[in-house]
């Protein structure tokens, strides 16, 4: 579906290509009238204000606001041991549909999951997946609404691409393990509640409303150029 393709791009951090090419990806949805308005803002927005500036957003947005965090499975499982599974059987997901990921983004990755479903034939499994994933991505597009981000509109498009309603997540949860032994303590045993032991065996995908911690996203050094991905735990510098 080029309309998720579209999406996965408009989601990169902009980099100099992207924004060379963005008339290009306009006119593609001149088709699709109802998701072209509701990505004017976006594209108006890129186009209009210097890269730099562009740039330096996207990093405020996205990599320095939990809330707007582009790692689905942030919203849901935060720290617990659940979204470590969450991120294996994701990532054999796409393996089954001959997806071999590069590069060092984590397969839950907002444009690397529309990329993903961008290429699949399968039009169901495509609904499928959008539909389990749209609770996650419209809690993102709220966020972004309520802060007045012009990225909202790509998350309100793939609400309508979506063949499910999205409902709304419950409460974030503990940010970090240090705000988690803070809140809850050792239990009798004299075990942290996330340390324990978890059930094993394979587990479904769940993209299903739960709850959003610091980002693991790529950062950039905006303020000199020069672009570089690193984990959320490092800090950029000069």
């Amino acid at each position: 579906m080029k309309q998720l393709k579209i999406l996965s791009a408009l989601l990169l951090y902009p980099e100099p290509v992207l924004i060379a090419h963005l008339p290009e990806l306009e006119t593609m949805l001149l088709d699709a009238p109802a998701m072209h308005d509701l990505l004017c803002p976006l594209f108006n927005y890129l186009t209009s204000e210097d890269l730099i500036t562009v740039q330096q957003n996207y990093v405020m947005t996205f990599d320095r606001n939990p809330s707007h965090s582009l790692h689905l499975f942030e919203h849901i499982h935060g720290e617990s041991r659940d979204r470590g599974q969450a991120m294996v059987d994701l990532m054999e997901e796409y393996k089954k549909h001959g997806l071999e990921m590069g590069g060092d983004d984590l397969p839950d990755f907002v444009p690397l999951f529309l990329e993903f479903l961008s290429q699949l034939d399968d039009r169901e499994e495509v609904g499928r997946l959008l539909g389990d994933a749209i609770h996650v991505l419209a809690h993102i597009g709220r966020k972004l609404r309520a802060n007045g981000s012009p990225y909202a509109g790509a998350f309100e498009v793939l609400q309508q691409l979506s063949p499910v309603a999205a409902e709304e997540l419950s409460e974030p949860p503990v940010r970090d393990m240090d705000e988690a032994l803070e809140t809850f303590g050792p239990g009798a045993d004299g075990v942290e509640p996330l340390l324990k032991t978890m059930a094993g065996g394979a587990q479904a995908i769940n993209f299903y409303p739960k709850r959003t911690t610091d980002p693991a996203a790529r950062r950039t050094d905006a303020e000199s150029g020069n672009d570089r991905t690193m984990p959320a735990h490092e800090e950029r510098t000069a």
